[in-house]
């Protein structure tokens, strides 16, 4: 299928592209507007697609936190806060309006918990790594949380909530997101769960 663009959008277009190589050179296209704070914290994007108004919220300071391996691209509107470590595997095909944080405002389990009387804002930031393989395909409005693991090769269904490790070659859809079907390479077929 080939993509054709009005006048307008060519030059948009075009534009983002030459911004792309002078800031981004190791870039595809980084579609404008385009938003990161803590560019530093950026540590690879080698072959990187985005759509519009991506934005990537980073500690900066040359902390690096934020990879993605070879030839990913992302729709328009995803967010990614990587304050710990968020790293996306070479080949990754995200559609638009996915949020991805390795971060949460509060602790919510184990010994000292935050209080529902603190101010959100207030209290400390939790951090946990936030791992995804290669080839993975994350659908439109997906939620990844901190902590998570998705395998090589999985399909995370549109609005899917994940929020526990997902191994590698399953497809996983709802909220929370579960595994549905997994691939078996001696059939070549996806089979259910």
């Amino acid at each position: 299928m080939r993509n054709e663009y009005t006048f307008s959008e060519f030059l948009k277009t075009l534009y983002s592209w030459v911004l792309t190589k002078i800031l981004y050179s190791g870039a595809r296209l980084i579609r404008r507007p385009f938003y990161i704070r803590g560019k530093s914290s950026l540590a690879s994007y080698q072959g990187l697609t985005t759509g519009h108004n991506c934005r990537f919220d980073l500690p900066g300071k040359n902390f690096k936190t934020l990879y993605f391996g070879k030839n990913c691209e992302i729709g328009d509107n995803v967010h990614i806060a990587a304050y710990e470590k968020v790293s996306i595997g070479d080949n990754c095909l995200m559609a638009s309006k996915i949020f991805i944080s390795d971060t949460s405002h509060g602790n919510y389990s184990g010994g000292v918990q935050s209080s529902p009387s603190e101010i959100p804002n207030d209290r400390p930031l939790i951090t946990k790594p936030v791992i995804i393989g290669d080839n993975v395909w994350i659908g439109e409005n997906v939620c990844i949380l901190f902590g998570v693991t998705i395998g090589n090769g999985c399909i995370i269904g549109a609005n899917s909530v994940v929020n526990r490790d997902l191994q590698d070659n399953t497809i996983a859809v709802g909220i929370p997101a579960r595994v549905i079907k997994q691939y078996n390479a001696s059939s070549n077929q996806w089979e259910k769960i």
